[in-house]
């Protein structure tokens, strides 16, 4: 009896349920596909699409031409159309299309990667830390993962491929992955729509349904000034899906907590998620409040407002999710099952798990406003870090330096220090001011950093100081000191880098202090747990999200909110219904104009069981063809909780329809070159 009452306790949480996973696309459930929908998906399936699906710097997209035509979701090129408009003419409320090629305009941030290869390197790992005490391991762990990445890029280096190779943890520690991308660092933007009919109805539609916000833009990877050649490429099926039908989801989620312990689940809802939401709170009010002053100012800080209005809206759903004391208690139920189960030699990893969080509730606050940079809210500052933290790092052996720092980072640090992005004074003052006061609130004034750094200034003429006075707004300076090394930086009386060198001392020793009494003893307590995970279930489970591609599958569906149900397709006629002609909820011009040509009955938007997060935003939603048929680009708000738990009852992934999209193309935005580059094998 006890044996059956274990089985049914770990059975309880760690089984996958119906549509319920993103697994990695070397261990696809195809079997179960089969057996459930009656379709098969092959090894040459499962490749084509990986080979088609990208990682852009902060969301998914997917090759849709064989000239490397790329699509994905308007909020994920925001960044771009802000880097490429100025304070007379926003790119984000206009909207871009261009006439050829040689118009497409470079997004000097942005990237392109496309996995092309993974190795499992879990054994070099273990052997690496067998033995070691919680610091030592931390420390071994943490350079054999640089080692194996820097031998993996030596080696593509040397066969003439030049990949970009990232170690990746599965199953929180339960696997270590190299990861093999074949990179594009030029990309270019091609097509965004305005932002009255991307991000039709606002903030109050976000992560609600029915939907009608037309999120999808285009952009183009380059190699050599010329389009990259895409044999591998997904083509567009313009009449989507019928409800109930089979599709899936090829994509990066970003980050889940779903096989975290019941101590670090708590501390998330008690710290973390408390302190980030009155942070978020004020500093979107200070925006708004800016940008009422004048229309240059609301244009300037537009692309962030978004950004922290979604956050806000994400975690104060998820902090509502960590109050369901049922599924909390259902977290502990697994946990003192697979316990019982384990029988574990040592110290329990639970305890272990539950004693760094209480020292991380100490550590939290210093932490997050000095090494997390919260206090220093500010794009010159980051630049400033940059050159400050890779001068010293960079005179250290690849492995002993800090992770982000490797020379597998380095490119990537270099593109962001030489893109030319627009830096507007009044808005890094607003967000290095507003820092600066909170870290002396939280921190308070006595701190010794705190004190040292506004015992002559306020925040307010400290920020309006270092923004005026520093010349790291110029790429040009920031690609000399860079160049220059620990000499150039080290000389540089520039107030940026100076104030960025003045608190280093102090970041540095919290981080080392977090790093040695929260992360390594966390990390090797989740091998344990994770060893004993596999034993008990292998790779049944699919691991947490961490950005790296995966794949899942469900169907088109609606669901059942408060007894009513909820259709899962919107039409095109219902936006122009709800329209108001006041933000959010103004249809744009271009739209108006051709509205007698419009076909109302287009499908807009659909919901489907797909298992997503954020991340996921531009993923492809794919037929069992092979062929596009949707645009992932929200949740509905039941979704938010999916970062801890998925309830296959009402989570919801909301996609684009393709219809909508040639719709749009073809009748308000006359590109029909788009349309026919789109429909070619």
């Amino acid at each position: 009896m006890r044996i059956l009452v274990l089985a049914a306790a770990l059975a309880a949480s760690f089984p996958v349920l119906a549509d319920e996973g993103m697994w990695t696309f070397d261990n696809f459930p195809a079997a179960t596909v089969q057996s459930t929908y009656g379709t098969a998906i092959t090894q040459e399936w499962l490749d084509h699409v990986r080979l088609s699906t990208i990682r852009l710097t902060n969301c998914t997209a997917s090759f849709v031409s064989p000239e490397g035509l790329i699509l994905t979701n308007h909020h994920c090129v925001e960044s771009c159309l802000a880097e490429l408009s100025s304070k007379d003419k926003s790119l984000l409320d206009q909207g871009f299309a261009t006439s050829s090629p040689k118009d497409e305009r470079r997004c000097s941030t942005q990237i392109a990667d496309v996995l092309v290869g993974t190795e499992n390197v879990t054994t070099a790992v273990a052997n690496a830390v067998r033995g070691q005490t919680d610091k030592a391991a931390n420390d071994a762990r943490k350079k054999a993962l640089t080692e194996l990445e820097q031998a993996c890029e030596q080696a593509s280096a040397k066969a003439k491929s030049r990949l970009k190779c990232q170690a990746v943890t599965l199953y929180e520690g339960g696997q270590y992955f190299i990861y093999k991308y074949k990179r594009y660092d030029d990309v270019r933007l091609v097509f965004a729509p305005e932002a009255g009919i991307s991000a039709f109805g606002g903030d109050p539609d976000n992560f609600q349904f029915p939907r009608w916000s037309l999120d999808f833009s285009m952009l183009r990877a380059y190699e050599n000034g010329k389009p990259a050649k895409t044999p591998n490429h997904l083509q567009v099926d313009f009449n989507g899906p019928q409800v109930g039908e089979l599709v899936f989801v090829s994509g990066h989620p970003g980050s889940t907590q779903r096989l975290e312990t019941t101590a670090q689940l708590k501390f998330e809802r008690d710290v973390s998620l408390p302190s980030m939401l009155l942070r978020l709170a004020e500093l979107r009010g200070r925006y708004i409040q800016f940008g009422r002053t004048a229309p240059a100012n609301e244009q300037l800080v537009e692309a962030q407002l978004n950004g922290i209005e979604n956050t806000i809206k994400v975690r104060r759903k998820q902090l509502d999710a960590l109050h369901d004391d049922d599924m909390i208690e259902r977290k502990r139920a697994a946990e003192t099952a697979l316990r019982t189960s384990a029988h574990m030699t040592g110290s329990d990893p639970w305890t272990d798990i539950e004693t760094a969080s209480t020292r991380e509730r100490a550590l939290y606050l210093p932490y997050t406003y000095i090494e997390g940079a919260n206090g220093f809210n500010s794009i010159l500052f980051r630049y400033a870090r940059l050159l400050v933290r890779g001068a010293d790092e960079r005179l250290k052996p690849n492995t002993q330096r800090l992770r982000e720092y490797t020379d597998a980072a380095l490119p990537r640090i270099e593109q962001q220090l030489e893109a030319r992005v627009p830096v507007f004074a009044e808005a890094e003052v607003l967000t290095l001011s507003f820092s600066l006061q909170r870290m002396r609130e939280w921190l308070g004034p006595d701190n010794p950093l705190v004190k040292s750094l506004l015992i002559k200034d306020s925040p307010e003429s400290l920020a309006i100081r270092l923004v005026a006075e520093t010349k790291l707004d110029d790429p040009a300076v920031r690609k000399q000191l860079w160049e220059g090394g620990k000499a150039a930086v080290d000389a540089s009386h520039d107030p940026m880098i100076e104030f960025a060198r003045f608190v280093d001392g102090d970041s540095r020793a919290i981080r080392t202090q977090f790093d040695d009494e929260v992360e390594a003893p966390i990390s090797l307590a989740s091998e344990r747990i994770a060893a004993a995970r596999f034993k008990a279930y292998g790779t049944q489970v699919y691991p947490d999200a961490t950005f790296t591609l995966r794949l899942n599958y469900g169907t088109v569906a609606g669901w059942t909110e408060n007894g009513t149900p909820v259709p899962p397709v919107t039409y095109l006629g219902r936006a122009f219904d709800r329209a108001t002609g006041a933000s959010p909820f103004k249809i744009p011009d271009s739209w108006m104009k051709v509205k007698d040509q419009l076909d109302m009955r287009t499908p807009f938007c659909i919901s489907t069981t797909s298992d997503i997060v954020g991340g996921n935003s531009g993923s492809p939603l794919i037929d069992s063809g092979g062929h596009i048929v949707g645009l992932m680009f929200d949740g509905n708000i039941n979704s938010i909780s999916g970062n801890y738990w998925f309830n296959p009852a009402n989570n919801r992934a909301i996609a684009l329809h393709t219809a909508i999209i040639h719709e749009a193309l073809d009748k308000v935005y006359n590109a029909k070159a788009l349309l026919e580059e789109m429909s070619r094998p």
